[in-house]
C-alpha cells in the first residue's frame, strides 16, 4: 500500500464504485469482511483533501469542506474518521449531521465550501457505506475518484496542521428551499399548502429522506 505508483493496487481499486467510493463498513453479514476500516477511511479523506487542495490551487489549511451522512449504523464511525483526517490536514469541517445527498451538493454553494463529502452507500445493503464527493462543479468523475484513491495509496495527505469542526444545521434550510420551489411550481390557490389533498408515499430505503418526510413538514 505504500510507495509512489501510477497504478492503483488491487486493494485500493476495490474501493472504486463508478463515481463513488463504497465498501463493506459493518460486520454482520457472513463472508463479507469490512473493507472501509478506520485506517482506510482516514487515508481516503486525507487523499481527498490533498486532491482538492491541488485542484483549488490553495493550501489545505485554507479549505472548507462540508460533511454529512445517511442513517447507516456505520455513519458515526466513518464521520469521526473523516473529521480526524481532515482536521489534521488543517481543513475547516462543517459537520451537517444527518443529511441527504442532494443537500450535501447544495451545501457546497450554500455554505461557501470548497467541497463536500456525503457518507452514504445509496441503495446498497445496510452493512455497506461509502464516500461521495462534491466540488462547486458537481460530483467527481470516475477518473477523479481514481486520482483521490491514488493520493490515498501513495500517502499524499496534507499537513500536519490544525483544523476545526463546526456543527451546522443545513437540512432545514435545504428543505425550506424545496418547499418554496414546490409552492412556486404548483402555484395553487392555497399557496402555503400546494399539495393538499394528495396522498404521498415515501420509500426512503437507507437514505436520509425519511427524516424530513416524517417530520410533519407542511407540504399538504
Amino acid at each position: 500500500m505504500e510507495g509512489e505508483t501510477d497504478v492503483l493496487t488491487k486493494y485500493w481499486e476495490k474501493f472504486k464504485s463508478g463515481t463513488d467510493i463504497r465498501g463493506v463498513a459493518s460486520e454482520g453479514v457472513p463472508g463479507e469482511k469490512v473493507l472501509l476500516t478506520d485506517k482506510a477511511v482516514r487515508r481516503i479523506a486525507g487523499g481527498f483533501a490533498f486532491w482538492l487542495s491541488e485542484r483549488a490551487g490553495r493550501p489545505a489549511d485554507t479549505l472548507i469542506i462540508a460533511l454529512g451522512h445517511d442513517p447507516r449504523l456505520s455513519a458515526g464511525r466513518l464521520r469521526e474518521d473523516v473529521e480526524s483526517a481532515l482536521t489534521k490536514s488543517g481543513v475547516r469541517v462543517l459537520d451537517c449531521g444527518l443529511s441527504s445527498t442532494p443537500a450535501m451538493f447544495q451545501a457546497v454553494g450554500g455554505l461557501g465550501c470548497d467541497g463536500s463529502i456525503q457518507l452514504t452507500a445509496s441503495h446498497h445493503p445496510w452493512n455497506r457505506n461509502g464516500l461521495k464527493f462534491f466540488t462547486p462543479g458537481g460530483g467527481l468523475s470516475g477518473s477523479d475518484i481514481e486520482a483521490v484513491l491514488q493520493c490515498a495509496q501513495d500517502g499524499n495527505i496534507p499537513g500536519p496542521a490544525e483544523g476545526c469542526v463546526e456543527k451546522v444545521s443545513f437540512m432545514p434550510r435545504y428543505c425550506a428551499g424545496l418547499r418554496e420551489m414546490i409552492q412556486k411550481g404548483v402555484d395553487a390557490g392555497d399557496f402555503a399548502h400546494p399539495l393538499r389533498g394528495f396522498h404521498i408515499v415515501v420509500d426512503a430505503g437507507n437514505g436520509a429522506g425519511s427524516a424530513p418526510a416524517g417530520s410533519g413538514l407542511p407540504f399538504e
